[in-house]
């Protein structure tokens, strides 16, 4: 299958918070083999080599592992040492409450809270504190994007990485960003980054898991935590939850292109680098079908867009339909209600 490709909205901020603060990092853009010019467009989209070459290089100019974002500097090898003590815990639930006891003695990095949750699951929260004391606008405003970005790359970490710890999808109930909405198309990029539509204007960054994923066993050793840390970020950026199925592979296909009707089934198989006839079997047997798929997808974004304010003309067309009209039958199909009452 092809490569998972990322938006681009992650290098940019990251380039323009340092700039901003002194720091040149256009060594690093040079390193990733990312042009300037590329990162002009909003909804641009980097390959996860580029994004973490360009990640790897960041560490090596800041000595910050959170490229001198936070309230204070993250020094190098940090993470390698609280994954060292995660890894030997009997379970993803055990992993987690020792995480929370570590970072309370790490001031450099926000505290983990572990509470019940709003959706029937068990609830993550972080502490984002802001960095230097805000002395102007625009302090404040530089203030706010380093949040953002930090608070964006600790959510996905602590999902892929619980992820990779029992090696299976970790299913996420909700997750809550508190900054307004992006574009509509890169709000949607967060809901396939952390495979649920993800809400904005919280009042704190939370992430909310599903209780049975927190019993399973953790499966990672040294041995295999030292090559995990060697291609870091590479599974971070490149891998959400470890489900190697047809149906999740075919998910993350149609994903890609959002505008699910587009994607033939011989386009998909031949990504799969199967046939198509495997292809449907496979599907098959696992209860589902390639046309259940695109209207699963098709459903989550379009729940997604009118729960931040989207129009249902906006998201007709950003999903494909050929009118309005046919959008709104759609939606009554898959909820058994109107857009307008959805809202």
């Amino acid at each position: 299958m092809t490569a998972r490709t990322i938006p681009a909205d992650f290098v940019r901020r990251s380039l323009e918070l340092s700039a901003r603060s002194g720091v040149d990092l256009s060594p690093a853009l040079s390193v990733a083999g990312i042009k300037t010019t590329s990162l002009q467009d909003p909804l641009a989209r980097l390959t996860p080599t580029q994004v973490t070459a360009f990640t790897q290089a960041v560490w090596q100019i800041t000595g910050d592992e959170l490229f001198g974002l936070g309230p204070a500097p993250v020094p190098r090898g940090t993470f390698r040492l609280v994954c060292l003590a995660l890894i030997h815990t009997a379970d993803l639930s055990a992993a987690l409450e020792r995480m929370a006891d570590i970072l309370r003695a790490l001031p450099s990095l926000p505290a983990l809270h572990i509470v019940p949750g709003n959706h029937g699951g068990t609830r993550m929260t972080l502490d984002i504190r802001p960095g230097a004391k805000v002395q102007s606008a625009e302090d404040a405003q530089l203030s706010l994007e380093a949040e953002r970005v930090t608070t964006d790359f600790l959510l996905i970490l602590l999902h892929r990485f619980a992820a990779w710890l029992v090696g299976k999808r970790v299913r996420l109930l909700a997750v809550d960003m508190p900054y307004p909405a992006p574009l509509p198309r890169l709000a949607e990029n967060y809901d396939h980054i952390f495979g649920v539509p993800v809400t904005f204007d919280c009042a704190i960054p939370a992430i909310e898991f599903d209780n049975a994923v927190l019993r399973l066993p953790i499966i990672q050793t040294e041995d295999t935590l030292e090559e995990y840390l060697r291609e870091s970020p590479t599974l971070l950026m490149s891998e959400r939850d470890y489900d190697s199925t047809a149906s999740s592979q075919v998910r993350r296909v149609l994903e890609l292109g959002m505008k699910g009707r587009t994607s033939t089934a011989e386009e998909i198989a031949e990504m799969l680098s199967i046939s198509v006839p495997h292809l449907r079997r496979l599907l098959r047997q696992e209860g589902t079908s390639l046309n259940q798929l695109r209207e699963e997808i098709l459903r989550d974004a379009a729940v997604a867009g009118l729960r931040r304010g989207e129009t249902v003309d906006d998201l007709s067309a950003r999903l494909g339909f050929s009118e309005p009209s046919a959008f709104r039958r759609a939606f009554k199909r898959w909820t058994g209600t109107t857009p307008s009452a959805y809202r």
